[in-house]
């Protein structure tokens, strides 16, 4: 059985990806690395394309939150859907 933090997270998730409210790159970039951290932890992905400005924007803003525990991840995610995109 799930637990109650991983549901939410699930339906956060569901919320996020079925929005069609454009949200500000600094939202993005946070709800992006919230979601990384929850789901791969510290595990953090290489990008061999050195001029690839987005994923650069990205591995940071991830590696930013990196002191996070998944659960808190978790939690920092559903609280970016319910403040930006939950109507």
């Amino acid at each position: 059985m799930e637990d109650t933090l991983e549901i939410e997270f699930q339906k956060a998730y569901a919320i996020a990806n079925a929005s069609t409210k454009k949200q500000p790159a600094d939202i993005m970039l946070q709800l992006y690395a919230c979601y990384k951290q929850a789901t791969k932890g510290n595990n953090y992905l290489v990008y061999n394309d050195e001029n690839d400005v987005k994923s650069a924007f990205k591995l940071n803003a991830w590696m930013q939150i990196s002191n996070l525990s998944i659960d808190d991840a978790k939690k920092m995610y559903i609280r970016l859907v319910n403040e930006h995109i939950t109507p």
